[in-house]
């Protein structure tokens, strides 16, 4: 009764507050529920690892575990005892990226230098990390693009094989002096090689080329066979006559037989049958038997378990439940060790980047490298779990975890969440009154930082810089239509932020290599379509309005002066419409699509699908001379108010809606959730003058446009997610919006000369994410709070979710 009584108590609490479900633990089940709607409920014991363990590696023996930890924050090599489950040593390394192994005697650990182009050569004695020798085969990024991937050594440590994923290629090396021997081009992007136990193949995996290679070490002739999309971990039996290779994008495993180098069999990985990309299947390993084959799907939080004595003929016997992101699975013994990248939850960041602050050292595609600030790039730490290998039942019971984990399934694919007589359809045969999308992409901003002063709302007013003073349209927008403020972006940051807001997906690639750039370790910004390997198999949205006849243009999304950048968008974008550029006014934007849309009007040719950048609340930080970050944002908050007023002020606004987001809350602060942003919906049909507290993600977005426009879902996490259809009535209202004027000076500029400005005159402003994130921010901060002013103190936390006791439950 006393926790029955405390949940009516806290659910008066939340009444008040208007609060909803949020990500953290659920008390009733032990689940974690993270702020993309999924949860977990680990299996096993775990250890605390770095940042975004990529990689982990047993030695010959058994009796040591390396770890690889290659994140935004600080990198590092671990050193495990796997037996006992506690550390040994830890080094920090400079450069690091996934490659990894052990010399058959164990004495040498060798690492992947990532963007310095060298393998680390760490001596191993007395379970300690020594010094380490570098193999160097270029000069360091900018100045050489190689950055080693996979890594394999032979039995007698004489020759030393590493792959690439920059200059795609091969290098072999002779460790003892250092050199490189030879240098074979490859297809495309490597991800990982094998040396076949005779040492006479090794077998490379063309992450950005749909194949597996053979090499003949001793013809030094390269072969290779078709596999499935972004083909990842690769994993060996003891005879070498069955390769198992993971395949990303595909959720897949080809088995092939390395005799015939042949595919024998496929095995699908994820929860339900689908061809929708999501469960990224990218880490492999076979029981002592050999019986049991362990997959790690990233995103589906789980290994699949699967039968495989039988190569051909393989059966799926289940799943286990494990960690956030997990990225490679090894197996000793009777014991599972598998390496979660993003750890066991999210959390709050009180203490996140503010570009008004002076310590902020973010910027445009580079995050913060300031330890002291909760930037989310650097935020979740990785776990390294000891599960013990289930039995049947145990498994039985791992699998039903597993599913009820997992929002996604073969129902909600076809058939959304939603309501009879709502406009947004539950499938993509129903029609919607609602015949126009207009899409905002803006940048960065948390709730707490532009809505945490709204009553409605559960916000932190001490958080909040870009309050209604800055932002009156924001406001005004929220208090006319619908206030949400328990909205999630899916992304860190932008790099992967605006993938995930235009295919509710960010592929292995993307989620694996921005962490190095944004960490100032060298690399580029491959995303929106700059880089084939980072394209999701299918595309984006506006291949999939391209493939069902649905109209669409982009006005600077996924575009740069006035070329597209994926082929889906040529002949479908406004060439005057800037891309990223903060030289370039919101207000400039908006008259751009402004004429742009009226000439469309003009002629009956409004497209369906649109998509808007309206980008400068990114803001150049303390930079002197440029826009201020008050300015900016309220530049970008004319910009909004403007679109809005324009066109429900058209003939088509009564069939119009406009959804209008972030592409992540990197740059900022958050009392609830480091993911948590704000998003406006307006139109007709969307309620007015309401306050919805439930929880939503940027996937529930792309659902709710894909419902409106008949697309269906382009992966399992906007399949799964919840439109937003309590955002919407049956019952129209034509009220047009009226943008409310600037209160703040829009031409103001940076004029002071303090560390804040000296430090913005350094910021790489001319693309987005490329000053780090805490410095930009916290220089923000400064200009808003004052030089001199200080962050709250930090709070780490999950929020716990007390959820209600059935009425027959009297404890």
């Amino acid at each position: 009764m006393k926790q029955k009584y405390l949940f009516s108590i806290l659910l008066l609490i939340a009444a008040f507050k208007v609060q909803a479900q949020l990500p953290g633990k659920i008390q009733q089940t032990q689940q974690v529920l993270l702020p993309n709607g999924w949860k977990l409920s680990p299996a096993g014991r775990y250890l605390q690892l770095g940042d975004l363990p990529l990689n982990i590696q047993l030695s010959a023996s058994g009796k040591m575990l390396a770890v690889t930890n290659n994140g935004q924050s600080t990198q590092s090599i671990q050193l495990i005892d796997p037996v006992n489950e506690k550390l040994l040593d830890e080094k920090v390394v400079g450069k690091s990226w996934y490659g990894l192994a052990f010399s058959k005697d164990e004495k040498t650990l060798y690492a992947s230098g990532g963007n310095d182009n060298f393998i680390l050569a760490f001596s191993i004695s007395n379970n300690k990390i020594g010094k380490a020798d570098t193999i160097k085969f270029g000069k360091p990024w900018p100045a050489d693009k190689i950055c080693a991937t996979g890594i394999a050594v032979n039995k007698s440590n004489t020759v030393l094989y590493t792959v690439t994923k920059e200059d795609s290629a091969l290098y072999i090396i002779d460790p003892k002096t250092r050199s490189v021997t030879s240098k074979v081009k490859l297809p495309a992007e490597a991800y990982s090689c094998l040396l076949s136990p005779d040492e006479k193949t090794l077998y490379i995996s063309i992450w950005g080329g749909e194949q597996v290679a053979f090499y003949n070490t001793e013809t030094q002739k390269l072969s290779n066979i078709t596999v499935g999309s972004h083909p990842n971990e690769m994993l060996l039996n003891k005879k070498g006559n069955w390769l198992f290779v993971a395949n990303a994008n595909d959720n897949s495993v080809a088995i092939i037989n390395t005799v015939t180098r042949k595919i024998v069999e496929t095995v699908a990985t994820a929860l339900y049958p689908t061809h929708l990309t999501g469960s990224t299947t990218n880490g492999l390993a076979l029981s002592v038997d050999e019986k049991t084959l362990y997959i790690a799907n990233a995103d589906n939080n789980c290994l699949a378990v699967f039968d495989v004595s039988k190569p051909g003929n393989s059966k799926s016997m289940g799943f286990i439940p494990v960690g956030w992101y997990p990225t490679n699975v090894k197996v000793l013994g009777k014991k599972i060790l598998v390496a979660n990248g993003k750890g066991f939850t999210s959390m709050a960041n009180p203490r996140g980047p503010q570009p008004v602050r002076k310590a902020d050292n973010s910027g445009y595609q580079k995050g913060a490298t300031n330890s002291k600030e909760q930037y989310i790039g650097g935020l979740f730490k990785g776990t390294l779990s000891f599960i013990d290998a289930p039995n049947a039942d145990q498994l039985k019971t791992y699998t039903e975890q597993v599913y009820a984990n997992t929002p996604f399934n073969e129902t909600e694919e076809k058939m959304a969440a939603g309501e009879a007589g709502n406009p947004i359809p539950r499938s993509k045969a129903d029609k919607s009154p609602i015949k126009y999308v207009f899409y905002i992409i803006k940048e960065n901003r948390t709730y707490d930082q532009v809505l945490g002063d709204m009553p409605k709302g559960n916000g932190d007013t001490s958080l909040c810089i870009f309050g209604q003073k800055v932002t009156p349209n924001h406001h005004a927008i929220a208090d006319q239509f619908v206030l949400l403020d328990n909205f999630y972006v899916d992304a860190e940051v932008s790099a992967d932020g605006h993938n995930w807001s235009m295919a509710a997906y960010a592929t292995d690639f993307i989620e694996k290599t921005w962490p190095t750039s944004y960490g100032g370790r060298g690399g580029n910004y491959d995303s929106e379509g700059t880089r084939r390997a980072g394209d999701p198999r299918d595309g984006y949205i506006w291949d999939y309005c391209k493939r069902a006849g649905v109209s669409y243009r982009t006005y600077g999304e996924f575009a740069q002066d006035g070329e597209a950048n994926i082929k889906s968008l040529v002949g479908h974008l406004c060439p005057q419409s800037p891309g990223f550029d903060l030289n370039i006014k919101d207000i400039k934007r908006e008259q751009v699509w402004e004429h742009d849309f009226d000439s469309l009007l003009s002629i009956n040719a409004v497209p369906h699908f649109n998509s808007i950048r309206i980008c400068n609340d990114h803001t150049s930080g303390q930079r002197r001379g440029a826009i201020s970050p008050i300015a900016a944002v309220a530049d970008n908050d004319q910009g909004i108010g403007l679109l809005i007023d324009h066109l429900s002020k058209s003939s088509i606004w009564k069939e119009s809606v406009v959804f209008i987001l972030e592409d992540d809350a990197q740059n900022g602060p958050d009392h609830v959730d480091a993911h948590r942003s704000p998003v406006l919906v307006a139109g007709p049909y969307v309620k007015h003058n309401a306050a919805i507290h439930h929880m939503y993600s940027t996937s529930g977005v792309l659902r709710t446009i894909e419902l409106i426009l008949g697309l269906p879902p382009m992966s399992q996490y906007d399949a799964a997610a919840l439109p937003l259809y309590d955002c919407f009535t049956a019952t129209p209202d034509m009220t047009v919006y009226t943008v409310k004027p600037a209160q703040v000076d829009l031409e103001q500029r940076n004029v002071a000369v303090n560390e804040s400005s000296k430090r913005s005159q350094s910021f790489n402003l001319a693309k987005e994410d490329k000053v780090p994130d805490l410095e930009l921010n916290d220089v923000i901060w400064k200009s808003v709070k004052g030089e001199n002013a200080i962050m709250p103190a930090p709070k780490r936390s999950a929020f716990v979710i007390l959820q209600p006791k059935k009425d027959d439950d009297d404890d």
